[in-house]
């Protein structure tokens, strides 16, 4: 890939040049180049990678009350979602805009920065985290790169602006997001200097909010390749997990199907508490909930439970048979014949009620709640085969 192939890609990104974006761009005075796209979504246009969100990030020299100012008076919907840090939410029909005044931090503490509005560009972006994240988009597609971050990031680097060791001073979640980008934009690639900066910072991450912590593992667990990011996280002393673990994760990513978070999830937790990760990491309920439903699916089908697998955790099922092959270390005939019997299998509805038992002389009360149970267990290790009379003949009255 060369820088010619991306500004051409920029110039023509369908996001930018849709009519919202143009209207917004012109309105904050994008054809004096005083409003320019930023973040993500022109990097990502640079690269040709698909975005996750449509959305548009602007970076502008108009103050949040201008941008606000001409907002309502063209009739455009402003919300002070970030007020405080200089940020205005704008929607046009179905485009979101969040527009951000170009600034400068005056101080912060490693979780909080107080910051102070400007018109320099070079400014703006030395305060950002990483070169790749400090590219600039004109209405037109005209690229703005100040601190030389497309040749970083054609060159897959990750690398901080500055000094390593000061960007992470002033928010120490860059650490967690250093390895993030290392994964998703670096091709695992750790860059030296940034890596000696998050070792060094390492000790001092104890004050960022688990939920930001969270939010930037939720990510990075998501992302395609990651074990050796991981590792090289926890050689840095930034994550703590078992080893056993870390080993299952790197088969995992190489032998899966479709890696993802929850079955990254369902393998740590053979390891680490349910509770341990929610707290560590502030995961939902339903994410532990649904790791859970895998792992469990996992292991049913490592111990030839199929029908009971299929039966109660359907859903789990696609999950469920990557995260069993690196449990049960399955070779590709032991999956396909798997995945084939799960193919062929239709599960239907367990033919038998409390009603039918209470019709059969049983009493309402724990025991037919019991005798139940024991129905559908054999229901199950038969492989559905038993039909309604067939289960009220087996039934102890």
């Amino acid at each position: 890939m060369n820088t010619g192939d991306s500004e051409s890609r920029l110039r023509r990104a369908e996001w930018l040049m849709r009519p919202e974006t143009q209207r917004l761009m012109a309105l904050l005075d994008g054809a004096q180049a005083r409003t320019r796209a930023v973040g993500g979504i022109v990097r990502d246009t640079l690269l040709d990678l698909p975005h996750a969100a449509a959305d548009v990030d602007l970076a502008t020299e108009l103050t949040p009350e201008e941008v606000t100012h001409r907002a309502r008076r063209a009739g455009v919907a402003a919300y002070p979602t970030g007020i405080e840090h200089g940020t205005v939410t704008l929607k046009l029909d179905s485009l979101l805009a969040e527009v951000t005044t170009l600034r400068e931090d005056v101080e912060t503490d490693g979780r909080h920065a107080v910051v102070r509005f400007g018109t320099s560009w070079k400014q703006d972006a030395a305060r950002r985290d990483f070169t790749m994240n400090a590219l600039y988009a004109g209405m037109d597609g005209t690229l703005f790169d100040p601190l030389g971050g497309l040749d970083d990031l054609l060159a897959r680097k990750v690398r901080f602006i500055g000094d390593p060791a000061q960007r992470i001073a002033e928010d120490r979640l860059r650490v967690f997001r250093f390895f993030r980008f290392s994964a998703s934009h670096g091709s695992e690639r750790i860059d030296p200097d940034g890596y000696a900066a998050c070792k060094a910072a390492a000790g001092t991450l104890g004050r960022l909010a688990a939920e930001r912590v969270g939010a930037e593992m939720r990510r990075m667990l998501a992302l395609p390749r990651v074990g050796n990011t991981l590792a090289a996280m926890i050689r840095a002393g930034v994550l703590d997990l078992p080893d056993g673990a870390v080993k299952l994760l790197h088969q995992y990513e190489r032998r899966a199907r479709r890696p993802n978070l929850t079955g990254r999830l369902a393998i740590l937790l053979t390891s680490v508490s349910a509770d341990a990760l929610q707290e560590t990491w502030r995961l939902s309920n339903d994410e532990i909930r649904t790791a859970s439903a895998v792992l469990t699916v996992a292991r049913l089908l490592g111990d030839f439970g199929i029908y009971e697998a299929a039966y109660r955790h359907p859903a789990g099922l696609a999950d469920g048979v990557d995260v069993a092959m690196v449990l049960s270390d399955w070779g590709e005939a032991g999956r396909a014949a798997v995945v084939e019997q799960l193919e062929r299998l239709d599960v239907p509805r367990f033919p038998v009620g409390g009603e039918d038992l209470i019709a059969a002389g049983l009493r309402p009360g724990p025991l037919l709640g019991a005798e139940l149970e024991r129905l559908e267990r054999l229901w199950i290790e038969g492989g559905f085969t038993l039909d309604r009379e067939a289960l009220l003949a087996l039934s102890r009255r």
